[in-house]
């Protein structure tokens, strides 16, 4: 029946959206992606070679994934073949499978092009590789996930990796002027409010045109909207953010880079961004107090202490007015003095302790609470700090056949340049006594 409606041309006249009637219909047409279609890129040297091998698409959504899996199937005369890992079982692998080497028998290659990939379990992926390997499919995943994390090294050692990007400002104008030119009327938009736009689709080429049409709907008859009036009518697009995903680990690392280059104004940035994406602000607490810790240490030993009290602020208060206090202390993190000086000490520490076992500590720093004890010379010769000259008595607290070592180093900044010091003012007088 379906095929009766096509070929009456009842589905053309059927309503359709914007982004699927400006879909390309060649690699050339595609937006925003020229690093990999254009002569030079990878995808333009394997069409003009007329082969491909299997493939994996890493990207955003909107970027054209789909669409470049589709017109490569047809630049290189392969049947193409979609399907969702969201909606696929291993039953209807193996039908698509057996479907692949039927053409294949018939002299037809089939380009498989695996939507959402990653949500395939290991199993399912595993089912990819004997058609890889016979030449029965060429597969073309689209993932949105990192695929060195997502996907088996077997799968991916099969496969290359192509990362997508999401469209910068210019493609997106570019797919507004040619939707534009599709439903032959501008943008309801003055240019304050059409750059509100293409920010608002974040780099998302569907997102831009799926915009487009709301306002295009939501407009009277000479109706113009300014930036304020395009957010009340779109709602605005909440930003590309997965908690538990590559934005999430992108946005944070960039914060905590911020913070540790002493950059207040981009830390600022991305807390806020992190914020807006609706992070948990408790995270974020966390995170400060592991950057006071780690990246600032004594070179300001107030950092830890503020990066505490912010959170213990946000607790008290919660959102939005506790989220402020985060905010400062992101600004005193960001201009504190840096040292990760305890932060290496600690490691080096921990790696010596793991290397020379449960050496006992040296017998004059023992307790000696029995005569066998004291017999047996532990707490003998110890010398009480307090009792001598500058309350520093320069013995050796190091287990005696590791000698000592040296693991703090601070460096000549911040507060650390006091215990800068006051350590070498200690080595001068342990030298003296030895």
């Amino acid at each position: 029946m379906a095929n009766l409606f096509e070929a009456a041309g009842l589905e053309r006249e059927a309503p359709r959206p914007l982004a699927d009637r400006l879909r390309p219909t060649t690699l050339d047409e595609v937006i925003g992606q020229d690093h990999l279609l254009g002569p030079d890129g990878a995808l333009g040297r394997l069409v003009a070679a007329g082969s491909l091998g299997s493939l994996i698409f890493w990207g955003p959504p909107g970027t054209g994934k789909t669409t470049v899996g589709r017109l490569l199937a047809d630049a290189t005369s392969l049947a193409f073949e979609p399907i969702s890992a969201i909606f696929t079982g291993v039953a209807d692998l193996k039908k698509v499978f057996e479907a692949a080497r039927g053409r294949r028998a018939m002299g037809q290659g089939t380009l498989l092009f695996v939507d959402e990939i990653h949500r395939f379990n290991k199993a399912q992926q595993d089912s990819f590789l004997p058609v890889m390997e016979d030449g029965t499919v060429t597969l073309v995943g689209a993932t949105t996930e990192n695929p060195s994390f997502e996907l088996n090294a077997a799968l991916l050692s099969r496969a290359r990796v192509l990362v997508f990007r999401s469209l910068e400002p210019e493609a997106i104008e570019r797919l507004l002027a040619r939707a534009e030119a599709i439903e032959g009327r501008p943008l309801p938009l003055d240019a304050e409010a059409r750059a509100v736009l293409i920010r608002m689709a974040d780099g998302d080429g569907r997102a831009s045109l799926t915009l487009a049409e709301e306002l295009w709907r939501a407009a009277r008859p000479g109706e113009i909207f300014d930036a304020n009036r395009v957010q009340d009518v779109v709602q605005r697009r909440a930003p590309i953010y997965d908690k538990s995903a590559d934005g999430h680990y992108n946005l944070i690392s960039a914060l905590h880079k911020s913070v540790r280059g002493s950059d207040p104004d981009a830390a600022l940035y991305w807390f806020a961004r992190m914020l807006d994406a609706g992070e948990d602000p408790l995270y974020l607490a966390r995170r400060l107090i592991r950057m006071a810790s780690e990246d600032i240490g004594l070179a300001d030993p107030q950092a830890l202490v503020v990066a505490i009290a912010a959170r213990d602020a946000f607790e008290q208060l919660g959102t939005p007015e506790g989220e402020l206090a985060l905010a400062e202390c992101v600004v005193h993190l960001a201009t504190a003095p840096k040292s990760n000086a305890v932060y290496v000490a600690y490691k080096q520490a921990r790696a010596a302790a793991r290397e020379h076992g449960s050496l006992l500590p040296p017998r004059h720093i023992l307790n000696a609470p029995t005569k066998l004890m004291k017999a047996e010379g532990y707490g003998a010769g110890y010398a009480y700090d307090h009792d001598v000259p500058d309350a520093f008595s320069g013995q050796d607290y190091f287990p005696e056949t590791m000698g000592r070592r040296t693991f703090y180093d601070p460096p000549d900044r911040g507060f650390e340049r006091e215990l800068r010091k006051r350590i070498d003012y200690w080595a001068k007088l342990r030298a003296d006594r030895s």
